[in-house]
């Protein structure tokens, strides 16, 4: 409600980011801004190794190079402006600037959310129907997949943008974070904001809850198919296909739980802005280092690229 509260408009938001910090602010520039480059070369390896590996042509690394792809443009949304603003002192984002930020930044996570869901998908074909694999995840299915990922975030996160912009803000100018959020934001509006929160608790819900229940059933499967295998070698082999996906599966659960589904009124401020650091920031530099670890054919295909560079300089 707007009663009692000044209804001037206000064009730019001060975004407090992690307050007052003094002489950490050089500091903590200088961690994002690694944190940022690892999360981009760490990234972009995997995609150059499955554009280049022949390999690696396969719907997994397809998927994969796509996951990748959406942790470049996921980290992109926020990480510059908020090295630019720990840099500089300046605070200030527009509101349009500040609206297309929370918008790329809510499609690319429902993005990064359907994807690991179609991986789930494929990694369930290849353990519980591997005669059929072929068949069933082949080239257009893969496509489709992918293309229905970026498109259906695209268009559930248009909706709340929609909704978005017929609110006010006026007054409240500071949003106590470090970028545009969808909570922090609507907290400064001054208008009547039930029917926007209402639709994006509907969606988001949907978007949320759908997937991680096919991801559930997907896993119950395939862990139901390994413990049918006679040989311990067998059951081995079966679950190193998928243990990557796993671990980047709940490092990424275990941060959205963390972040939105834990934290309570009590929960101090800084904390929550800690929890979302490792949503926002760690996780994507992460899942590069669990799929290069942990995946032989990713591993197989770093060497291989490293020998050709090595044997072209002599």
């Amino acid at each position: 409600k707007a009663e009692g509260r000044n209804q001037t408009l206000i064009m730019e938001f001060i975004l407090l980011g992690f307050g007052d910090i003094g002489e950490f602010q050089p500091l903590l520039f200088l961690l994002f801004l690694a944190i940022y480059l690892v999360t981009l070369s760490g990234n972009l390896l995997i995609v150059a190794l499955v554009v280049v590996d022949s390999r690696l042509h396969v719907p997994m690394y397809f998927l994969l190079g796509n996951l990748s792809c959406v942790e470049i443009c996921y980290t992109s949304t926020f990480l510059p402006r908020l090295l630019a603003s720990l840099l500089t002192g300046d605070r200030t984002i527009s509101v349009k600037g500040c609206l297309v930020q929370l918008y790329f930044f809510g499609a690319l996570s429902s993005t990064e959310c359907l994807l690991l869901t179609a991986m789930s998908y494929d990694r369930y074909l290849a353990i519980c129907h591997p005669l059929r694999y072929a068949a069933l995840m082949n080239g257009p299915v893969c496509g489709q997949l992918v293309a229905g990922s970026w498109t259906s975030s695209s268009l559930s996160c248009s909706i709340v943008i929609i909704f978005l912009l017929q609110s006010t803000f006026c007054d409240a100018k500071e949003i106590d974070y470090f970028f545009c959020d969808f909570s922090p934001v609507v907290k400064v509006s001054c208008g009547d904001t039930r029917t926007l929160q209402l639709v994006t608790s509907i969606i988001s819900n949907i978007g949320a809850l759908v997937p991680f229940l096919l991801i559930l059933t997907s896993y119950i499967c395939i862990i139901v198919t390994i413990l049918k295998i006679p040989s311990t070698t067998g059951r081995r082999k079966a679950f190193s296909t998928c243990s990557s996906h796993l671990i980047v599966l709940t490092v990424f659960y275990g941060a959205v739980i963390t972040v939105y589904v834990f934290p309570t009124a009590n929960t101090p401020k800084i904390l929550r802005k800690i929890f979302s650091v490792f949503y926002t920031v760690l996780t994507p530099m992460i899942n590069p280092v669990i799929y290069s670890l942990r995946n032989k054919e990713v591993n197989d295909a770093f060497r291989k690229a490293v020998l050709k560079l090595a044997a072209l300089r002599h």
